[in-house]
C-alpha cells in the first residue's frame, strides 16, 4: 500500500465515524416512534410522516417492548396509538426495504414478517384497552396495528385498503382472520381487488369500532386520557358518545350497499377461477370493472388470498399468523412479489410480467406448497 493510500484511508476514517454521528445525531432528533405515559394512559406516536408513517423493523422492535412494559405496568390502564403528519395512520410496511433483502438473501426478509406478526398478535391479545385512532391513510402494515385492537376510531380522512394482490403478496397482518370475518363475501372482495373504503364507511365495513370526525379527536383524546381506571365499557360509552355527535356523512348508504347482494353472489364460489367465471357471466357494468381489475392481479397471489381467507375463517389469529408466515417465506422464495414491487414501486411502469402470467397456470399443487410447514423456522409464539 502507497503512503497515499494509506494517507487517504486514514483521512477517510474520521470522515465515515463523522458520516455516523452526524446519521445518529439526526436519527436522535426524529425518533420513528414516540411514546409517553398521559395521566394513566400510554401513548404511541407513528412519527415518520415523510414516508406516510411506513412501518420498519426498527418501529416494530421499539413498539413491540413497550406494549409488553405497559401491559404488566399497573400505572397504566389504556394504550392510545395515533400518528403524526394528519396525512396517513400508517400507509404499509417498508416493502421495498424487504424486496432488497429478499433478493440478497439478507435475514430481513424473515425478520421483518416473524417480528411483525408477533406484533400484531400481542395487539389482539391485549389485557388491556388498545385504542387505534387511524385519521388517515391505513393499509397493509397500519390495519396490522390497528384492525386486531379492542377500539378502532375512524375519521373522514381514513382510507383503507389491503392492496397486496396488485404487488404479488398476500393481505397479510392477520388478514385471514379478520377479513372473512366481515359480513358475507365483503372480506374476500376487498381481499381480492383492493377496494379502497373511506371516512364512514371503514366503520360501516366493520373494520373500525367508531367514527368520530377529525376535528373533534384532539378533545376526545384528552377525554380518553382523563378516563380513571376505565373497563372496555368505560372507553366504548365515551368513544360512542363521540360518535353520536358526528354526524359527518350520517347520511350516506354506505358506499357498496347497492353491490352486497351481487358481492355475496359473484364471489361465493367456491375456487378463484369459479369467481370470474360468475363475474363473466353476469356481465353487469359491475361485475365487468371487478372482472378488469382482477387481471391486472398476480393470478399466484389471487389463487393464495381465495384459499387463505377460505381457511382463516375457521382458524384463531395465532394460527392464521403462523399460516400467513409460511405465505410470506413462500413470497420471498418465489417471482411474483419483486415483479410487483418493481412494478407499482420502484420502476412504476404499472405493467408487472406475471409468473405464471394466468390462473389456470398456478397449480393448486403449487399453491400447497406455499402453503407447507417450514418446520422449525415456523413462526412460533
Amino acid at each position: 500500500m502507497t503512503l497515499t493510500v494509506l494517507t487517504s484511508a486514514f483521512r477517510l476514517k474520521p470522515l465515515c465515524r463523522l458520516q455516523r454521528i452526524q446519521a445518529h445525531l439526526m436519527s436522535a432528533h426524529v425518533e420513528p416512534v414516540l411514546g409517553k405515559k398521559a395521566g394513566r394512559a400510554a401513548v404511541i406516536t407513528m412519527n415518520r410522516p415523510k414516508v406516510l408513517n411506513a412501518l420498519n423493523l426498527s418501529m416494530i422492535r421499539q413498539i413491540h417492548p413497550q406494549l409488553q412494559k405497559w401491559e404488566s405496568d399497573p400505572e397504566t390502564d389504556m394504550v392510545i396509538i395515533k400518528a403524526a403528519g394528519g396525512k396517513a395512520f400508517c400507509a404499509g410496511g417498508d416493502i421495498r426495504a424487504v424486496t432488497e433483502a429478499g433478493k440478497v438473501g439478507d435475514s430481513l426478509a424473515q425478520d421483518f414478517f416473524r417480528e411483525e406478526y408477533l406484533l400484531n398478535n400481542a395487539i389482539g391479545s391485549y389485557r388491556k384497552p388498545y385504542v387505534a385512532i387511524i385519521d388517515g391513510i391505513t393499509m397493509g402494515g397500519g390495519v396490522g396495528l390497528s384492525v386486531h385492537g379492542r377500539f378502532r376510531v375512524a375519521t373522514e380522512k381514513t382510507l383503507f385498503a389491503m392492496p397486496e394482490t396488485a404487488i404479488g403478496l398476500f393481505p397479510d397482518v392477520g388478514g385471514g382472520y379478520f377479513l372473512p370475518r366481515l359480513r358475507g363475501k365483503l372480506g374476500l372482495f376487498l381481499a381480492l381487488t383492493g377496494f379502497r373504503l373511506k371516512g364512514r364507511d371503514v366503520q360501516r365495513a366493520g373494520i373500525a369500532t367508531h367514527f368520530v370526525e377529525s376535528k373533534k379527536i384532539p378533545e376526545l383524546e384528552q377525554r380518553l386520557v382523563g378516563l380513571k381506571s376505565p373497563s372496555d365499557s368505560d372507553v366504548s360509552r365515551l368513544l360512542e358518545s363521540f360518535q353520536a355527535q358526528s354526524d359527518l356523512d350520517s347520511d350516506k348508504p354506505f358506499v357498496l350497499d347497492k353491490h352486497t347482494s351481487e358481492i355475496d353472489r359473484l364471489f361465493g364460489a367456491s375456487s378463484m377461477e369459479g369467481i370470474l367465471q360468475n363475474l363473466k357471466a353476469d356481465g353487469s357494468d359491475f361485475a365487468n370493472k371487478q372482472v378488469e381489475i382482477l387481471s391486472r392481479m398476480s393470478p399466484t397471489s389471487l389463487k393464495v388470498t381465495f384459499r387463505q381467507l377460505q381457511v382463516g375463517a375457521a382458524m384463531s389469529l395465532q394460527d392464521v399468523l403462523v399460516m400467513e408466515y409460511r405465505l410470506s417465506q413462500a413470497c420471498m422464495r418465489g417471482h411474483d412479489f419483486y415483479e410487483g414491487v418493481r412494478a407499482v414501486l420502484i420502476d412504476k411502469d404499472q405493467n408487472p410480467r406475471w409468473s405464471p402470467p394466468s390462473l389456470d397456470q398456478v397449480s393448486d399443487c403449487f399453491v400447497d406448497e406455499c402453503f407447507a410447514s417450514l418446520g422449525e423456522k415456523d413462526l412460533r409464539f
